[in-house]
C-alpha cells in the first residue's frame, strides 16, 4: 500500500507523496509504498487533472476504525493524561460522527467501487461500493503506555506498533484502518517538514492485510499542517485544532478508496482522492466547517468523478451524482 501523506507548508498546496504501484488483492498487493499527504505549502494547490481510475485492487467496504494511542507519554493505565491540545479527543469526535445521512462529506466515496474493469473512472452502480457506515464506525480505542517512543520513531516501528493494536484489538483486511497516533513532540522524520500524515498497508502474524495510518500530533506542526486554515470563527471550531480533522480526514478517504496504495482509485499522476484536494482555500473545493450529525468540524474537499457531468471536481458535500457541491 503507498503511504498516503498529507503535507505540511502554508500556500495553497496539494498533497501527494511517493506512490507506486500495488497489484489486486494478494501478496503483490502487500509490498509497502507509503503515500503521504504533504504540507501546506510545499506544492501549490489545485483541483484540475484527470479522474481517477480503478487500479483493480480493494476498497473498503465496510469502514472500521482503531485507535492506538502509542507510548507512554501519552499517559499511563488506560487513560490518555498528557494531551496539550486534545487531539485524542478531538479526532475521536470526528470519527464517531461520520456515518450515515448526517455525514453528506465522506459519502461522496461511495461512487468508488472494486470488482469492475481497471481503469473504470465511473462504476454507476456496478461492483462493489464503497461502504458508508450507518452508525458510529469506530471500532476501539487503546493507549499502549507499555513503553516510551523514541523522539523519532522509524516507519518499520510504526507499522509493527499497528500490527500490535491489530492483534489487542483482534482485527485485520482492509476494512480495518488502524490509526497509531504519536504523541506530542514526537517527530518522525519528515513529519513538519515534508508531510502532515501518511497511510500504507502491511501485514499481521497471520499474514493478512493491515491498512494502517501515521498520525503525528498535528499541532506540533502549526500551520503548516492546517491550523487556521479554514478560519472557523464562530462555528464553534477552534481554529488551533483545525489540521487534527483535516488531515485525519485526507487519510480516511483515502483509505477507503485505496487500502492499500495504488492497488484503488488513483489518477495518471497516482494523487488519490485527498491528494486532489488538498490545501485548496478558496473557490469550488475549498476547505470548509462541515456539520457531522449535527457537530462542526473542519475538513478538505474530496475529489469526485462525477462532479461536472463527470469532468470531475473537489466537494464538501455529497448526497448523489446530482447532489454535491
Amino acid at each position: 500500500m503507498l503511504r498516503s501523506a498529507f503535507a505540511v507548508g502554508c500556500a495553497t498546496a496539494l498533497a501527494v507523496a511517493g506512490l507506486a504501484a500495488a497489484a489486486p488483492a494478494g501478496a503483490g498487493e502487500l509490498a509497502p509504498h507509503r503515500h503521504q499527504m504533504k504540507t501546506h505549502g510545499t506544492q501549490a494547490a489545485t483541483a484540475a487533472g484527470n479522474n481517477l481510475s480503478y487500479s483493480g485492487g480493494n476498497v473498503v467496504t465496510n469502514p472500521r476504525i482503531y485507535v492506538v494511542y502509542w507510548g507512554n507519554q501519552w499517559g499511563s493505565g488506560s487513560t490518555v493524561t498528557n494531551d496539550p491540545s486534545g487531539e485524542a479527543a478531538l479526532q475521536l469526535n470526528f470519527f464517531q460522527h461520520a456515518y450515515g445521512s448526517g455525514d453528506t462529506w465522506s459519502n461522496s466515496q461511495t461512487q468508488y467501487c472494486q470488482g469492475v474493469a481497471v481503469g473504470t473512472t465511473q462504476c454507476n452502480g456496478s461492483g462493489t461500493a464503497v461502504g458508508h457506515p450507518a452508525s458510529n464506525p469506530v471500532g476501539g480505542t487503546w493507549l499502549d503506555s507499555s513503553a516510551k517512543v523514541t523522539s523519532r520513531p522509524s516507519d518499520a516501528s510504526i507499522a509493527a506498533e499497528a500490527v500490535k493494536a491489530a492483534a489487542h484489538f483482534g482485527v485485520s483486511g482492509d476494512n480495518v484502518e488502524v490509526i497509531v497516533d504519536l504523541p506530542h513532540g514526537v517527530v518522525p522524520n519528515g513529519f513538519k517538514s515534508q508531510y502532515c500524515a501518511w497511510h500504507d498497508h502491511t501485514t499481521t502474524g497471520s499474514g493478512a492485510d493491515l491498512p494502517y495510518t501515521n498520525m503525528p500530533y498535528i499541532t506540533d506542526a502549526g500551520a503548516g499542517c492546517g491550523a487556521n486554515f479554514v478560519a472557523a470563527g464562530s462555528s464553534g471550531v477552534s481554529g488551533a485544532t483545525e489540521g487534527i480533522t483535516i488531515v485525519g480526514g485526507h487519510e480516511y478517504a483515502e483509505t477507503l478508496t485505496d487500502p492499500a496504495p495504488s492497488s484503488g482509485w488513483v489518477d495518471s499522476t497516482g494523487y488519490e482522492t485527498g491528494d486532489k484536494c488538498a490545501w485548496i482555500s478558496s473557490g469550488q473545493g475549498a476547505s470548509a466547517i462541515v456539520g457531522l450529525n449535527g457537530t462542526n468540524f473542519a475538513v478538505q474537499s474530496l475529489w469526485s468523478n462525477n462532479f461536472n457531468g463527470g469532468a470531475g471536481g473537489c466537494v464538501v458535500s455529497y448526497t448523489g451524482a446530482s447532489n454535491q457541491h
